[in-house]
């Protein structure tokens, strides 16, 4: 059979397009945080990872544009090789004291960092355990580290249970490794860091922790999941990434620095890829002096959240409740997301719909996402036409 059969074969996506109803791949051709044009016209932003509406701040911009006059626009090499600038090293040492770890490894995007991290630390017979609703990244390392003859094991979403379950199957005097989310990337739920640190540490497991959606968001200072339960002592390691608060690209990781060391060393993910550019890193680390002097940026994000998910309670829409920044509306089925997604759209807002296989069956959602630079009457405007909406398709509960 021809390779590229299934390529032809697949025609779910130009049925959805020729419907009108297709939500991906939608150029903005402006973007000033909570407001973005596409098409022309003038959209509410509530789908962005851009939480402190830091990718148009002025410094920010000033920053990558210095970047570049002093650096150029790219490193042409490995961090390992010819493309380590002054700039990463100073990201690094900046980001391990905010996150009260001793040392920081950069990479050139998130999904490389979970690769980076779990396909070198795990090697032949040791175990990678993660939560079944972990990131698309952190499953993809997990396979990749299986590939080099590790073990993969997973435990069901959120139940302590069942990770001390397949903690306990385990051989004692080998190299465990358990990764979960900070904040679950669909549901917006944060993992319960104490139960998980105590039962992998009762079983002689590290913990890596992702906090992509926690970075900015939760804990002190925005310092994140470990931070938020009072844990940072306890936390083995933290990945994150510079796409969503840090409003840039890249990600990284913090921990002790004899693992950082070996990271640096061994990782096929930093060795064999061109290191994060200079306009990336200097917008990373100018997105960092803004959060480290501006901690309110931090609350006004919570208070724009908790305004936003009392009002969709309060008028009868499914949601699931947490304290991050992400408020997923649960829809139904596949067909009521594509057609509740493009009215949003027709009425001037933008939001992300999620179907299945990426959540359950009936569980489709607008996944809807928060910033601090949210006016009050950008989000009464997003329920108004939520409201409206869900009232013409009849999913409010009474």
């Amino acid at each position: 059979m021809d390779i590229f059969q299934k390529c032809y074969d697949f025609t779910r996506a130009d049925e959805v397009k020729a419907a009108g109803l297709y939500p991906y791949f939608r150029p903005i051709e402006e973007n000033e945080g909570p407001v973005v044009h596409i098409e022309g016209r003038r959209f509410i932003m509530a789908g962005s990872n851009n939480y402190l509406g830091l990718t148009a701040h002025p410094r920010v911009r000033e920053a990558a544009k210095s970047a570049i006059d002093k650096y150029g626009t790219g490193c042409s090499g490995s961090r390992y090789l010819t493309g380590t600038l002054d700039l990463h090293n100073e990201l690094e040492q900046r980001l391990a004291k905010f996150l009260n770890k001793e040392a920081v490894l950069l990479f050139s995007t998130g999904y490389q960092t979970a690769l980076g991290i779990v396909s070198t630390l795990v090697q032949r017979g040791e175990y990678v355990i993660s939560d079944k609703e972990n990131h698309a990244s952190i499953m993809n390392a997990c396979i990749t580290a299986k590939g080099g003859f590790a073990e993969f094991k997973r435990y069901l979403h959120s139940d302590m249970e069942d990770l001390e379950r397949v903690l306990s199957k385990l051989p004692e005097n080998v190299g465990k490794l358990v990764v979960t989310d900070g904040i679950f990337s669909v549901s917006g739920e944060i993992c319960n860091l104490p139960e998980i640190l105590r039962i992998s540490h009762k079983y002689g497991a590290k913990v890596l922790v992702d906090d992509a959606h926690s970075t900015g968001v939760i804990g002190v200072g925005g310092r994140g999941t470990a931070s938020y339960y009072g844990l940072d002592d306890e936390t083995d390691m933290i990945m994150g990434t510079f796409s969503k608060t840090f409003a840039s690209l890249g990600g990284f990781v913090a921990g002790p620095e004899r693992v950082i060391n070996y990271l640096k060393h061994h990782s096929p993910g930093l060795i064999f890829s061109a290191s994060p550019t200079p306009p990336s890193v200097a917008a990373a680390l100018e997105a960092l002096n803004i959060l480290e002097e501006q901690p309110e940026l931090v609350t006004q994000l919570q208070n724009n959240v908790k305004y936003l998910r009392k009002g969709f309670a309060e008028h009868g829409f499914n949601i699931i409740e947490n304290e991050s920044a992400i408020i997923p509306v649960i829809v139904g089925d596949v067909e009521k997301a594509f057609i509740t997604w493009r009215k949003l759209f027709d009425r001037g807002v933008f939001v992300n719909a999620f179907i299945p296989p990426g959540v359950p069956p009936n569980m489709s959602m607008m996944r809807t996402s928060y910033m601090s630079s949210h006016k009050k009457e950008h989000l009464d405007e997003i329920l108004e036409i939520f409201i409206q909406i869900g009232n013409e398709l009849g999913y409010i509960k009474s």
